[in-house]
C-alpha cells in the first residue's frame, strides 16, 4: 500500500469506517406492529368491540390489528373496548407505547442515483440512529478517493463511474457502539 493509500485509509479509519469493510445496501424495516387483545378482557362478559386509537389519528377495529405508521416515531396506542350487551364502554382498557425513535436505522437518501461528472449529488443520513449510542457521527466515503463528515453533504464526482457510497455511523455507549456501522448505495456517473 502506498503512502497516499495508507493515509487515506487511516483517514477514513479515524472517520469511523474501515476501507476492508463491507458495507450492504440499507434494510430500513417499515415503522409497522401487530396487536392482538384476546388477552386483555374477560371474556365471560363478551361479545366485544375492539377500538384501537393508534396514536396517529388512525382508529382500527377487530381483536387483532396490524398498523403501519407513515413516519418513525413515538406513539401511544390505547384500546378501548365495547361490551355489546350493555354498551359499556371501557376506555383504555390497555395502553401501550409503541417507539420507533429507540430502533436502529442505517439508511440515507440519495438526491439522485444517476448523474454527470461534476453535478451536485446530496446525500443526506438525517435519520440514520444506532441507538442507545450516543455522540454519534457520519462518515461518508465515496469510493472516489474522498471523504467527508456530517449528516448532509453534497459531492461532485470527477470521472465517470459506478459508485458504491458509503455512509457510516459511529457513536459512543454501551456495546457494540463504538464500532463502525455502515450502509451503501450506488451512484452511476456518467460522462
Amino acid at each position: 500500500m502506498g503512502l497516499l493509500a495508507w493515509s487515506r485509509a487511516v483517514h477514513a479509519q479515524q472517520l469511523g469506517e474501515s476501507v476492508s469493510v463491507q458495507c450492504p445496501l440499507p434494510r430500513v424495516p417499515e415503522p409497522c406492529v401487530d396487536l392482538d387483545a384476546r388477552g386483555s378482557v374477560d371474556e365471560k362478559a363478551g361479545p366485544f368491540t375492539y377500538r384501537w386509537q393508534m396514536g396517529d389519528g388512525t382508529t382500527l377495529t377487530g381483536f387483532a390489528v396490524s398498523h403501519c405508521y407513515s413516519r418513525r416515531g413515538r406513539y401511544t396506542v390505547q384500546l378501548d373496548v365495547l361490551v355489546e350487551k350493555t354498551g359499556e364502554l371501557r376506555t383504555a382498557e390497555k395502553t401501550l407505547v409503541v417507539d420507533f425513535t429507540r430502533e436502529p436505522l442505517l439508511d440515507f437518501s440519495v438526491s439522485a442515483d444517476t448523474v454527470r461528472v461534476g453535478e451536485e449529488v446530496k446525500f443526506d443520513a438525517s435519520q440514520a440512529q444506532n441507538p442507545p449510542c450516543e455522540n454519534e457521527q457520519v462518515a461518508w466515503d465515496f469510493r472516489d478517493g474522498r471523504l467527508a463528515g456530517g449528516r448532509r453533504i453534497s459531492h461532485r464526482f470527477n470521472k465517470a463511474g459506478r459508485y458504491e457510497v458509503r455512509m457510516s455511523l459511529r457513536g459512543n455507549g454501551p456495546g457494540a457502539c463504538p464500532d463502525s456501522h455502515c450502509v451503501s448505495r450506488p451512484v452511476l456517473v456518467l460522462p
